[in-house]
C-alpha cells in the first residue's frame, strides 16, 4: 500500500469554523486561524479516503492515532479554499501490529504549498 495516492479534497475556511474552532481551545475568534486548524482542513479532509478504502484495509476500531505533526509554509486565511491530497507514506508490521503513515500535502487557493500533515497510525491485531 505504500505510495498509494488519494484524490484531491477542497475545503473552504470557514469564518463560522474557524470561529467555534478557536473557542473550544480557548483562543481569541478574531485572531485568525488557528495552527491546529490543519487538523480540519488537511489531515480531518483527507483521512476519510484512507478510512474508506477497503484495499487499505484500516480496522478503525482497532486503530490508535500515534502521531500527528504539521509542517506550514503559511497559515490559511478566512474563506480560503485550499486543496488536500492525501498518500500512504508508508505500511508496515511489526509484533502483530500495523503501522500507517499517512501524509498529507494542502496546497493554497494559488496552488502553492501550504501545509504537510503526517499522522501514524497503528492498528492492533
Amino acid at each position: 500500500m505504500t505510495g498509494k495516492e488519494y484524490p484531491p479534497v477542497d475545503f473552504t475556511i470557514e469564518a463560522e469554523r474557524v470561529a467555534a474552532f478557536a473557542k473550544a481551545l480557548g483562543l481569541e475568534v478574531g485572531d485568525g486561524v488557528p495552527p491546529t486548524f490543519a487538523a480540519v482542513y488537511s489531515l480531518g479532509a483527507a483521512a476519510p479516503y484512507l478510512f474508506g478504502d477497503p484495499e487499505a484495509a484500516i480496522n478503525f476500531a482497532k486503530l490508535l492515532h500515534a502521531e500527528q505533526e504539521f509542517e506550514w509554509t503559511r497559515h490559511p486565511t478566512v474563506g480560503e479554499t485550499v486543496t488536500s491530497r492525501g498518500r500512504i507514506a508508508s505500511d508496515t508490521e511489526r509484533r502483530g501490529m500495523r503501522f500507517v503513515g499517512y501524509e498529507v500535502e494542502t496546497t493554497g487557493s494559488d496552488g502553492a504549498p501550504l501545509c504537510r500533515s503526517r499522522a501514524l497510525f497503528v492498528i492492533r491485531a
